[in-house]
């Protein structure tokens, strides 16, 4: 996903299973920069292990007043049972028919058939963007394999580069 794609383009509104508003949508984000993490599925072992480890080390995004959003191509019920199970502090959004991560060109191996195995599905997907002025992407990780995932300091180091951190 390009840097310079118009804010419109970057405008959604999913349900929320946690915390947070319901639905939510970028423009309720009262933070400087959102973290969209694109997950492959509700029963990805990679997936569940990103959110976790992001919720441990949640206090330094909220540190650089950046919000976490994780993606799921599921439905409202299977995200709050990811925010729950997990306690998970950020919100956790269902994108049920993909038209999201669709638009913002979360990949998927094999076409159509992806949608038959979770092997040969979608990829990771994590994208920065910053919301201090118009919504504008700043960083993006594309995933080529299941396990394919920024780390949490990288992340964070994208985050302090727009800040002027570095």
């Amino acid at each position: 996903m390009s840097a310079d794609i118009s804010a419109e383009s970057l405008a959604f509104q999913l349900p929320n299973g946690g915390p947070g508003p319901d639905p939510l949508s970028l423009t309720d984000l009262d933070a400087d920069f959102a973290v969209l993490l694109f997950q492959r599925d509700h029963f990805c072992g990679n997936c569940r292990k990103q959110v976790q480890a992001i919720a441990e080390q949640y206090d330094e995004f909220e540190a650089r007043n950046a919000e976490v959003l994780s993606i799921l191509p599921e439905t409202k019920d299977r995200a709050a049972e990811w925010a729950e199970t997990y306690d998970l502090p950020f919100p956790v959004l269902a994108d049920e028919d993909t038209s999201v991560s669709d638009r913002y060109d979360q990949p998927v191996r094999f076409g159509i058939l992806g949608n038959l195995h979770d092997l040969i599905g979608r990829m990771p997907q994590a994208i920065v963007v910053d919301l201090r002025t118009a919504p504008r992407v700043i960083y993006t990780h594309v995933g080529t394999a299941p396990a394919d995932r920024p780390s949490i300091d990288g992340l964070l180091a994208e985050i302090d580069t727009a800040r002027g951190d570095q």
